[in-house]
């Protein structure tokens, strides 16, 4: 029997945050038909982003790939609510979009979108397995250093 999203989770020591309400004129999700859209997430932990700055400047790799992994958990959180708590309905996380405040020098993007890859590959397994884009931006909400956005296939 394989396991469930829900214990691997467990055995990886998260807790699922209540998921976070929007902070401007969008709602947090929806849904089109099998698909589940997951408005960006920031680095969010009980109410306050965790990482603000730019990578390049004063955000050290190690710590936006930790701000990657908690905008993944965020994303889990924000499709747990749209499943009414049933995880197990996620068929394929389909793409993660990853969007990394950063200096116009810096090239290692993808290295902090690993974060959110290597988190969702570790708690859905093969079901976690996605496309992706790793985008440096100039700047993002509320200083934040990194926010992922996501689309899911679900039942």
């Amino acid at each position: 029997m394989s396991q469930t999203i829900e214990s691997r989770l467990a055995e990886m020591g998260i807790v699922l945050p209540q998921a976070a309400a929007p902070a401007a004129n969008y709602v947090p999700f929806t849904k089109a038909g099998s698909l589940l859209f997951i408005s960006g997430q920031l680095p969010m932990q009980d109410g306050t982003v965790v990482c603000k700055g730019h990578l390049g400047r004063n955000v050290p790799l190690e710590d936006a790939q930790d701000a990657a992994r908690l905008c993944a958990i965020n994303i889990l959180a924000q499709a747990s609510s749209a499943l009414d708590g049933d995880l197990e309905r996620i068929v394929q996380m389909v793409k993660i979009q990853g969007f990394v405040a950063s200096t116009a020098d810096y090239i290692e993007q993808h290295l902090v979108i690993n974060g959110a890859s290597n988190f969702l590959v570790e708690a859905l397994g093969e079901r976690g397995k996605h496309a992706r884009a790793a985008v440096g931006m100039a700047s993002l909400p509320m200083d934040a250093a990194v926010e992922v956005d996501a689309i899911l296939e679900v039942r």
